[in-house]
């Protein structure tokens, strides 16, 4: 026990401690023998190796009806493989200090990993276990959909859950994006173990595989390690189309009762594509709208200057097959509706005059400023990366993304304002008892 919690220990003190920089990094791109591609950060400074990788696929691969499917098999998966049942595989994972996750998203599945290098041999061969010869025995089967179960029923009652959930199915109306990830309860009541086995076998496949390491491996043992972990993956994924798709309910507002003291409010409209040419002036202005915390406009009028509310935000969320300006404001029932209202005259406002040339200076110097901080882990590189390889933005991005900061301008920021942000636009989707607004659309 002492051994474990020592290891443990070590483990963690390692995370905190990266001699890695954002900008001295050296990435190396990896394409192994079995045709897995990579990204290699080497970092000797702690016998420790991170690694992250991701699936094309997701919730939006999930058979129509059997919704649920992805976020299912990402419970299962430290439920035992090969010959360890359960219990065996998790004391084993125990043992050698491992640490492993899945989780998925609309677009992807994503895996973490991390071991220490004494135990690298070990852990690869227990992830390579689960990667290959997932178990879904019965009780494990069984005790997983009771867990999902009870999370789907606590959602049911969290107004912003319900909000958000809300928001996106009648957003994205008849588009797996519209889609409860987790499923919903009637769907989880028939899922198999069959239906978990297929979705791997279509999914998990080395032709949309991207990889990240960072640590203490090089070049040659990473190849060999990447080989080993996930050469007998099948050459190409069976991935059903997600059609490209806008954001459906336009100038609409959903009010969904539930007998709560505040509302909850979801609120957005299209976005713009990561790829697009002006995204990081998009990046930049949402900053200022919303994105920037205590400094943002939303945060400033809406609970700095009026106290509607705690908190307040916006964010531009592109995925594969759209791309969705969001946000979410909660306040007391009687103080929705005036939320709102100064959240439309915000975005009229930024889209009729743009920001100030100060607010602009002051959005750039953060971004840029804190950029740093997403690479001060291990953990924290091999997340950043893998976003940036799975975008093909290149192994330079790193040295290049501040530069594309510094160079939006003040026209830029106001062109980008007067495409994005139309408050007739918005679609909202409120929970609780809101008074003064009647559902519209």
């Amino acid at each position: 026990m002492l051994r474990t919690i020592l290891i443990a220990a070590t483990l963690c003190a390692s995370f905190a401690l990266s001699s890695v920089q954002a900008h001295a990094m050296k990435i190396q791109e990896l394409t192994t023998k079995a045709g897995v591609r990579a990204w290699l950060v080497e970092e000797r400074a702690v016998p420790l190796i991170a690694m992250r990788f991701a699936f094309d696929g997701g919730s939006a691969q999930d058979p129509d009806g059997r919704e649920g499917v992805a976020h299912f098999l990402t419970g299962m998966m430290d439920e035992g493989a090969g010959d360890l049942d359960a219990a065996a595989f998790q004391k084993r994972m125990e043992e050698i200090a491992m640490r492993m996750n899945f989780e998925d998203t609309k677009d992807h599945l994503y895996g973490s990993f991390e071991t220490l290098s004494e135990n690298r041999k070990d852990a690869v061969a227990l992830l390579k276990l689960v990667l290959n010869k997932p178990r879904f025995d019965k009780d494990a089967f069984e005790r997983v959909r009771g867990q999902i179960n009870s999370s789907l029923v606590s959602a049911s009652r969290n107004p912003d859950r319900v909000a958000s959930e809300q928001w996106y199915k009648t957003a994205f109306a008849g588009h797996p994006y519209g889609r409860p990830s987790s499923g919903t309860i009637e769907t989880l009541k028939t899922l198999q173990p069959t239906d978990l086995e297929t979705y791997r076998k279509a999914v998990f496949a080395k032709d949309t595989l991207r990889v990240v390491l960072v640590g203490d491996i090089n070049a040659t043992e990473a190849s060999a390690m990447l080989d080993e972990l996930f050469g007998d993956l099948a050459e190409k994924a069976t991935l059903r189309a997600v059609s490209k798709t806008p954001v459906t309910a336009k100038a609409k507002v959903a009010i969904t009762e539930m007998p709560f003291p505040q509302s909850v409010a979801v609120f957005g409209a299209a976005g713009i594509e990561r790829k697009d040419p002006d995204f990081m002036a998009a990046f930049v202005l949402n900053h200022i709208l919303g994105g920037g915390g205590f400094s943002s406009r939303l945060m400033e009028q809406v609970r700095e200057k009026r106290g509607l509310a705690y908190g307040v935000y916006a964010s531009i969320q592109p995925y594969r097959a759209s791309s969705i300006l969001i946000g979410s404001v909660a306040t007391k029932n009687e103080q929705m509706a005036q939320s709102l209202d100064v959240i439309r005259g915000e975005l009229k406002s930024l889209a009729e005059s743009g920001p100030t040339q100060e607010e602009l200076d002051n959005a750039k110097s953060y971004l840029i400023g804190s950029f740093p901080l997403r690479f001060d882990t291990n953990a924290k590189i091999a997340n950043q990366l893998l976003y940036f390889f799975q975008e093909d933005f290149g192994i330079d991005y790193v040295d290049r993304r501040n530069k594309e900061v510094e160079a939006v301008t003040l026209a830029d920021a106001k062109r980008m304002a007067k495409r994005l942000y139309n408050a007739d636009d918005l679609f909202i989707s409120i929970v609780g008892q809101p008074q003064g607004i009647k559902p519209k659309g």
